[in-house]
Parts: structure tokens; C-alpha cells; sequence
């Protein structure tokens, strides 16, 4: 006891209260320091571009300053109504909605399945060189998949189609025909990023408890058993993140994915809405109208994700925020 009463005396006092400017500063300032530089990267480059917004409601005139710009007429609405009286944009707006319904539809559950397969994998080495091989085709542009789909799917010397002829096969035109065009831009989309996103998933996985799998065994529960009330609940609050954020791009879309694969034969249903936009904008210069579109993409897609995150909420789950 002698020896311990001198070393208790020599420890630093607990301090009471909260800390002073300087201390925090001191303890915290780094992180605030290493924040700086993302903040200010969202400032100049994500907040600042908005105020070019009002280019929806303005005219077409972009060699005036923005704020020197007269307003649009039908007090600044005329670019939305004209959008929704061009035949073009509403053909672009159904094909947008379908190919990204398709996409949710089929895409969003394949790496949920993909990634309940590598975990049931009991061979560890090929476990791991099947998730290096699936994610892959993630860092390959769509200028380089659209050149191999048009020579694999190709309906006179494709591969594919040749190995359909020797088996005494017609050949199937995947890219010339519109209703073959959609499934093959869908199996292409999930052929690409499903590899990539079974990777969330797996890295949810690793947050289940190992208890829990064999406290269900120990209860009779099969394989199956295990993943339908262990594993899927456990990769529940994942599942419906990432499903609101899908949401939220329902009305979104990609460029380069529906511009390199499509051709002239299947424009009925490639023509996508940013499509239209580089049409219409940079090549029509109608600044304006492709703004109106723009804006229009993403206030349906702050609703559809706001009703998402309400919905999911209801069911009990936290959702985004």
C-alpha cells in the first residue's frame, strides 16, 4: 500500500467540465484541416455550378452574364412545356424509365445472389479468384464492352451466333433488333457492375456473428434455413440503402452505356435522356431546354428518393438519414 499511494498521487487529475476552444482545437484540429480540402472541392464544384439552374427559367442566350439574361416566357416555363410537347423527349423519358426499371428489376438483386454464393464457398483460393474475376469487367469503359459485344453478338461472324449455326441455330440479331437490344443493354449492365457490388455485400456479411450461424445449426436449421433467417436479415439495413440510392436514379441516366451500343436500327428504344440532352444542348445548342430536362431529372429523383427513405422508415429501417 506504501508503494502504491505515491504512484496515485503522481497520475494527472481528471479534468471536469468541457474543453476550451484551445484544447479542442488542439485535440481535433487535424481533422478539421484534412476536411478542408473536400469541402472545399464540393463548394467550387458541386455547390457553386447551381446558380447556372436559373438557365432553365431564363432564354437561350448564353453570351450575356446569367443575371443579364431576360426571363423565359409563361413566366419562365417555357422550357419545361416544351419539353413535354417534343415527341422526342417523351420517347426519351419512357425508354429512361424502362431501361433503369429493368435494370432495378434485374440488376439490383444479382449481386445479392452472387455474393450469398461466395459466402456459402467452403474452398477459400477459389473463392477468391472467382471475386477477382466477377468484378473485373467493373474498370472497363463502355467503349471498350460495346466493341466486344459488337463483334461477340455480331449476327453473321459473331462468335456466339457462329456457335449457334453449328449447332443448327438461327442467328439472333442481339443488337439490331429493339426488343433484343433491351435484354442485351440489361444482361450487359448486370454482367459489369454486379461483380463490383457483390463486394458491399460481402463486406456486410462480415459483420454477422459466426454465433449466430451455429446457434441455427445447432437448432436444425439447413443451409437454406440459414441463409433465409441469418444471412438476409443480417444484410437487410445494406439491402434497403443501397435500394433507396437506386431509386434515386430511377430517372437518371447514363451517356456513354445506351450511346455506344446503340445504331441507327434500334433508336426507339436507345434514345435515352441524356441522349436527348446531347442532342438537343451541346449539338442544337438549346442550353436551356436540356437545363429544363436536367432539372426536371433531378427533382424527380430527390422525390423518389425522399419517398423511398419515407417508405423504408415506416417498415422500421433507418434508411439513408
Amino acid at each position: 500500500m506504501k508503494d502504491i499511494q505515491p504512484a496515485l498521487s503522481r497520475q494527472t487529475p481528471v479534468t471536469s467540465g468541457r474543453m476550451s476552444w484551445k484544447q479542442y482545437m488542439r485535440r481535433f484540429g487535424a481533422l478539421y484541416v484534412m476536411m478542408l480540402l473536400p469541402l472545399v472541392f464540393f463548394a467550387v464544384f458541386r455547390y457553386a455550378p447551381m446558380i447556372y439552374i436559373l438557365q432553365a427559367f431564363k432564354q437561350n442566350n448564353i453570351i450575356k452574364p446569367l443575371f443579364q439574361i431576360p426571363w423565359a416566357k409563361n413566366h419562365g416555363m417555357e422550357w419545361f412545356i416544351k419539353a413535354f410537347k417534343n415527341r422526342d423527349f417523351l420517347y426519351a423519358l419512357r425508354n429512361t424509365l424502362t431501361l433503369n426499371l429493368l435494370d432495378l428489376v434485374i440488376g439490383f438483386p444479382a449481386p445479392i445472389i452472387m455474393a450469398l454464393v461466395l459466402n456459402e464457398l467452403t474452398f477459400k483460393r477459389f473463392k477468391r479468384v472467382t471475386q477477382t474475376i466477377v468484378y473485373l469487367p467493373h474498370f472497363l469503359s463502355w467503349i471498350i464492352i460495346s466493341g466486344l459485344a459488337l463483334r461477340l453478338l455480331a449476327p453473321n461472324d459473331g462468335l456466339i451466333n457462329i456457335v449457334l449455326a453449328n449447332m443448327g441455330m438461327e442467328p439472333i440479331h442481339f443488337l439490331d433488333k429493339p426488343g433484343n437490344w433491351v435484354w442485351t443493354y440489361v444482361a450487359l449492365g448486370v454482367w459489369k457492375e454486379c461483380g463490383w457490388n457483390t463486394i458491399i455485400y460481402l463486406a456486410a456479411l462480415t459483420g454477422i456473428s459466426p454465433e449466430l450461424y451455429e446457434a441455427a445449426a445447432v437448432d436444425g436449421a439447413g443451409r437454406f434455413r440459414r441463409i433465409w433467417h441469418v444471412t438476409l436479415p443480417g444484410l437487410r439495413p445494406t439491402i434497403i440503402t443501397l435500394l433507396i440510392m437506386n431509386l434515386g436514379h430511377i430517372l437518371g441516366s447514363e451517356f456513354d452505356r445506351p450511346y455506344a451500343l446503340s445504331n441507327k436500327l434500334v433508336t426507339s428504344v436507345s434514345n435515352t435522356i441524356s441522349i436527348f440532352v446531347y442532342q438537343y444542348g451541346l449539338r442544337g445548342s438549346q442550353f436551356s431546354l436540356s437545363t429544363a430536362v436536367g432539372l426536371f431529372q433531378s427533382v424527380v429523383g430527390v422525390f423518389f428518393l425522399l419517398g423511398a427513405n419515407k417508405i423504408a422508415s415506416k417498415f422500421g429501417e433507418r434508411g439513408v438519414w
